[in-house]
């Protein structure tokens, strides 16, 4: 079964300071043991913003590793991760949530992961649990 990865796992696996750091390659291995890997497009682009990465960087990375990238997403993917992130801000003001705010592309990777029929895998389980209950959700 393919597992698609979200960013905060691979900024993990790359800052070797980070606590959840030996944790995240561990999960990869686990997850590329029983299929393979994926990034939704927006994960790419979220990676790149990091000013040490660059695009040849992150080409060879998934080039060296098998991880696909699905560059493009189709109708139902936008349109489930536009009705994922209504839903969740009608839920931020009605409970008046203080929270961290989450962006589109968060919604994004978890339609992606729900529509293809991928397990996501990712640092955050809350959002996703929340927002789509029927996702297969590993967490490192």
């Amino acid at each position: 079964m393919t597992t698609a990865i979200d960013s905060n796992v691979l900024i993990a696996l790359w800052n070797e300071d980070d606590s959840l750091n030996m944790l995240a390659r561990s999960a990869l291995d686990a997850a590329l043991g029983r299929g393979s890997l994926v990034i939704a497009a927006p994960v790419f682009a979220e990676l790149l913003a990091a000013p040490s990465r660059t695009e040849a960087f992150l080409d060879a990375f998934c080039k060296d590793t098998g991880i696909a990238v699905e560059w493009t997403l189709t109708e139902a993917v936008w349109r489930a991760a536009g009705r994922a992130f209504q839903q969740y801000l009608v839920r931020r003001r009605t409970h008046r949530d203080s929270g961290p705010r989450r962006i589109l592309a968060d919604f994004v990777i978890g339609a992606h992961a729900l529509h293809n029929g991928f397990r996501l895998l990712t640092l955050d389980d809350r959002l996703y649990r929340a927002t789509f209950p029927r996702l297969t959700i590993l967490t490192v």
